[in-house]
């Protein structure tokens, strides 16, 4: 039987995308390697092309992510770089148009809810290239967040939907999403973080700073609910100095965060508290290893909730609702008010007066094999064992 090649293009355009992203294309690699009678559909083998929007446009920091998780170098560098989100959206959408049109890819991959994902989903849809989103029915019923406006439209575009929770299957169904569309494959930002374990072990960040494991708590903040409100920020900023006579804090500063609180006079009275350490943004493998060592984390990133919960380790998010409420019921995650320092305080006390427990129960699915499983059902829709793959079109003359 001849080899069908089919040419998916992935696009990628904010650091925590490059996670995602790094293992589907490793198991696509592995698919094309493996002889044709152990895979599960023998006459397919991928082509593959990388497009990097240039969402986040830190190009050192994407550098490391790319040379760290073994991503190969983008085929295309779009290179938009920073503005509001209707600026970033529209710069993406004009970028990206003629690259897709030139290679015109039998699939687009979209990961999570940035921009770039919505945009490369708008303009796949209008050029009548076939879409799939990974990571898709993930809701926080909170529209004002613009990351829930980039999940439902995406979602609402797309011909293959790869959910990491049942709950995000649960979602779209209410949603009106058929059911032969939604693929529950579990969580490819974990596939990076076991391939990664043993680099992740051998890290040396935690000696390096100075810290004792199990001795620390970790800070990240960067979303504008959080940073761009000066007297949010400010609450918070207190916060963090009070916690850190409790026990010392290490926050990496993304460059939005930094950027606020130079602007609202706030980071000179964090760089005075001994025990509260600003530094720059980490790599992935020193970041999951600072994580790994710490008593505790407190964020508002979405990804890190999920982390947090397999390694084991106490996530406070602070914010008001999440979307990732598997972290909560089956994992480490506690949401806590970021307007409510005394409920922060709490939150930290109670971990801190709790034994420490790293091994515990994982969401389904979060085993390190859900890039296998898109790649596997990729291929089986691709060769028409689905309806309304693009051989079961060309059959039916569409």
């Amino acid at each position: 039987m001849a080899t069908r090649t089919f040419k998916l293009l992935h696009v990628v355009g904010t650091r925590p995308n490059f996670m995602k992203v790094a293992p589907i294309m490793a198991a696509a690699r592995c698919w094309n390697e493996a002889p044709a009678p152990e895979r599960a559909v023998s006459d397919v083998t991928f082509r593959q092309v990388l497009v990097h929007t240039g969402q986040h446009y830190d190009q050192r920091m994407s550098e490391v992510f790319f040379d760290e998780l073994g991503l190969p170098q983008p085929d295309h560098y779009l290179g938009v770089g920073s503005g509001s989100h209707a600026e970033q959206t529209a710069r993406v959408m004009l970028a990206i148009e003629p690259t897709l049109v030139a290679e015109s890819p039998d699939l687009l991959l979209v990961v999570g809810d940035v921009n770039s994902t919505l945009a490369a989903a708008l303009v796949a849809r209008k050029l009548g290239i076939a879409i799939a989103h990974v990571e898709a029915g993930l809701r926080s019923q909170d529209r004002d967040m613009p990351e829930e406006t980039n999940r439902l439209l995406t979602d609402q575009l797309s011909d293959m939907l790869f959910t990491t929770c049942r709950d995000a299957d649960k979602n779209l169904l209410r949603e009106g999403i058929p059911s032969r569309r939604i693929h529950f494959v579990g969580n490819p930002m974990i596939d990076s973080l076991e391939a990664h374990r043993r680099k992740i072990d051998a890290s040396t960040i935690v000696r390096e700073l100075g810290l004792i494991p199990g001795g620390y708590a970790v800070v990240t903040l960067h979303r504008p609910s959080n940073v761009d409100e000066p007297e949010g920020l400010r609450r918070l900023a207190r916060t963090l100095r009070r916690l850190a006579d409790r026990i010392p804090l290490v926050f990496p500063l993304h460059a939005r965060t930094r950027a606020r609180l130079a602007e609202f006079g706030l980071i000179e009275g964090l760089e005075r508290e001994a025990s509260l350490r600003l530094i720059e943004p980490l790599g992935y493998l020193d970041f999951v290893a600072l994580m790994q060592e710490a008593r505790l984390v407190l964020t508002d990133s979405g990804g890190i909730q999920e982390e947090t919960t397999v390694l084991g380790v106490p996530c406070l998010t602070l914010r008001h609702n999440t979307e990732r409420p598997v972290t909560i019921s089956e994992g480490t995650n506690r949401l806590v008010d970021p307007d409510d320092a005394a409920a922060i305080q709490g939150a930290v006390a109670t971990v801190l007066s709790t034994p420490a427990l790293r091994d515990l129960h994982r969401p389904e699915g979060w085993d390190g094999r859900a890039s296998e499983r898109i790649v596997g059902d990729i291929a089986r829709w691709l060769a028409g064992g689905c309806a309304g793959s693009p051989e079961d079109k060309s059959r039916q003359g569409a």
